[in-house]
């Protein structure tokens, strides 16, 4: 080849790889976000049904607790404010301050939960109660996948950070406005431990 050809040919090469590795990169950076979106989304279907197994559980508890009428309310106020954190953060699990709202609301259920659970070791009745056996059972198993959702969640968060902040990804993420999502962790070590829910 010649040199009045060979230089047009290395500019359109040059475009195209200046073109190209940048819509590569926004791909991949999309395939990822959407990675940790669907697995949040795992973990939205198991706290909705935790959500709507927790009244059932206190109206099934109300009968053998009526002096216990604060613990009561306190579950059911502590399942509505994570309720309500969990749909802000499933409207966008990239964001850190709603994932930080949810976990504080989590931890705040999972904490009014075990003042039941805990209380209501003093009722053999409640404890024998049939209904009462299957519910924890429903929210033991709950628990259970709640923890691997969080945990596929978290590696698909880690993935998705990851490939953001890799040379030359994090220019284009800076630039495509993607940015580092939040963890689902657990903060204090009480919360390490799930409910025990045990009759």
């Amino acid at each position: 080849m010649s040199t009045p050809i060979l230089l047009p040919v290395i500019i359109v090469l040059l475009l195209i790889v200046l073109v190209a590795v940048p819509i590569a990169i926004y791909n991949r950076l999309v395939a990822l976000r959407n990675r940790f979106r669907n697995a949040f989304a795992q973990i939205d279907v198991q706290l909705k049904r935790r959500y709507d197994l927790i009244p059932n559980l206190v109206e099934t508890a109300k009968a053998y607790l009526k002096h216990e009428r604060e613990t009561l309310e306190g579950v059911i106020r502590a399942r509505n404010q994570a309720q309500q954190a969990e749909r802000q953060a499933a409207r966008d699990p990239g964001d850190p301050e709603s994932m930080k709202k949810l976990m504080g609301a989590e931890q705040g259920l999972s904490g009014a939960l075990g003042r039941l659970f805990a209380l209501s070791e003093n009722y053999p009745d409640l404890k024998a109660n049939q209904n009462m056996m299957q519910l924890t059972e429903e929210l033991s198993s709950t628990e259970n996948k709640i923890a691997f959702a969080r945990q596929s969640f978290n590696d698909a968060v880690m993935h998705y950070n990851t490939g953001r902040e890799k040379f030359p990804n994090i220019i284009f993420a800076n630039m495509f406005g993607f940015r580092e999502a939040q963890l689902f962790e657990i903060e204090t070590a009480e919360e390490r431990q799930a409910p025990k829910v045990s009759f």
